[in-house]
């Protein structure tokens, strides 16, 4: 194991004033240590052989309609307008009689695999070759701050740590100059910033948000006239923070801040770099469909995050919009179409740009939302859909999984699962699984007790992996 000085610990120690840069620059410590000189953000040791290093993980927020993208329904469309009784009706358990309605977009099969994927994801379907598509996800909860919360955090009641938090506590970051975790999104979604929390994790582990615009992330520019000089002021601010730290062992408030003080020294060239686009061919500008100094737009945060990925950001996440104006199309589908096309090329851009690069294989790249719509409706001609946990779709690719294939079923009329349940639990547990981790292992002893991402549940799904 490599030691250094306090001394030296100082120089490295950053400026600047992003309080969002929550994570650290210590040095070269032995990854598989945590000492009281030891750096949490450190790369560590999976729990056995990883098949990804990294996750993108694209969240459409509102609730995307299964049955109108990823799971086809020959019977739902030859039964539109014919009743059915169902027991579940937004959450509500009895009986109800309601109408099917059809899907509103043709499916059609893609690639050489032939998986069907709706007309309102065209480009997505030409590389539906690298997807392996679940049509048989299972959330608790039907209304949108509980499911938003569910398929992040694995919890639907209480707030606790994120994925992508739980993700950099077990593996760290492979550099020490970007945070571990990074969400890239106009607008925070459902359950606000609890979506990339860290909780009672350290609160070095939780996302920086990065919002698209010239300036993606604020406060990052060098305030003192010199690098000298930055670095003797930061020196003493560091040793006054250490002393302070020293006093008040487990301040979790305080190491996060000294992590974020210490990360922001080195954001102040990494991130301008990331964020710069203007080294990109117009090639691959084309294949997120951006134009030469764009700096918005669903396929700039997607060409963002894989330049992160690139530079070993742990976990990025990639939300498409907001609590407001999203896929929660109740009054009417065609909101869909629009919501669609804003994303459809660049998500197929970044997996073919991902690929060429030869990055695939060890980034695992997953689409989800928080659940599906109805395949029904109480009204005859109504022009919506409303909340369905029940059953849903999301995909996985690259990262370990096979490509080109379906697992799970729903029944004919895609409102209950019928054939391979994927839970939540089981969601989150396969992921972790393709980093290195074991659900099970991965632990934090918490008001007594040690709590995990999928709590006292969650299988992996074994079948899915390549």
């Amino acid at each position: 194991m490599n030691h250094i000085t306090r001394r030296e610990l100082f120089q490295h120690a950053a400026g600047g004033f992003a309080s969002i840069a929550l994570a650290g620059i210590l040095s070269q410590l032995d990854a598989a240590e945590t000492g009281p000189d030891g750096d949490p953000l450190l790369p560590k040791h999976p729990h056995f052989v990883p098949r990804a290093k990294r996750v993108i993980f694209l969240y459409m927020t509102g609730g995307v309609s299964h049955v109108d993208t990823f799971d086809p329904k020959p019977k739902l469309i030859a039964d539109h307008g014919k009743t059915i009784t169902v027991d579940n009706w937004q959450g509500k358990l009895g009986e109800f009689k309601r109408f099917l309605k059809r899907p509103q977009w043709e499916f059609r099969p893609g690639g050489r695999s032939g998986t069907e994927v709706s007309d309102l994801f065209p480009h997505v379907r030409d590389v539906v070759d690298e997807l392996c598509v679940i049509r048989s996800m299972e959330s608790n909860h039907t209304n949108h701050y509980e499911g938003t919360l569910g398929i992040h955090t694995g919890s639907w009641t209480f707030a606790r740590p994120s994925l992508g938090a739980w993700v950099s506590y077990g593996l760290g970051t492979e550099n020490q100059n970007l945070p571990s975790f990074v969400v890239l999104a106009p607008a925070a979604p459902y359950a606000g910033a609890q979506t990339w929390g860290s909780d009672f994790l350290p609160g070095c582990h939780q996302g920086t948000h990065v919002v698209p615009g010239p300036i993606p992330i604020a406060n990052v520019t060098r305030r003192a006239a010199t690098p000298d000089l930055q670095r003797l002021e930061l020196d003493l601010i560091a040793q006054a923070n250490a002393e302070h730290l020293a006093a008040r062992a487990g301040d979790a408030a305080l190491e996060a801040r000294i992590r974020s003080l210490e990360t922001a020294f080195g954001m102040q060239s990494a991130a301008p770099d990331a964020f710069d686009l203007a080294g990109e061919t117009e090639a691959t500008l084309k294949l997120y469909g951006l134009e030469r100094g764009q700096t918005t737009g669903f396929g700039w945060q997607c060409l963002a995050a894989r330049r992160l990925a690139e530079r070993g950001v742990r976990f990025i996440e990639v939300i498409d919009v907001g609590s407001s104006n999203n896929w929660d199309s109740h009054g009417d589908m065609n909101d869909h179409a629009r919501l669609a096309k804003n994303v459809d090329q660049p998500i197929a851009g970044l997996i073919r740009d991902l690929k060429q690069r030869g990055m695939l294989d060890e980034t695992l790249v997953v689409w989800t939302t928080e659940f599906g719509r109805t395949p029904y409706h109480e009204q005859a001609d109504a022009k919506g859909r409303e909340h369905h946990h029940q059953v849903f779709s999301s995909w996985l690719a690259g990262g370990g999984v096979k490509p080109g294939s379906v697992y799970g079923a729903s029944d004919d009329y895609g409102i209950a699962v019928a054939d391979d349940r994927v839970h939540v639990h089981d969601f989150h547990a396969t992921i972790l699984h393709l980093l290195g981790l074991h659900h099970e292992r991965l632990t934090f002893r918490h008001a007594g007790r040690d709590f995990r991402l999928t709590d006292v549940e969650g299988e992996v799904v074994e079948p899915i992996l390549a």
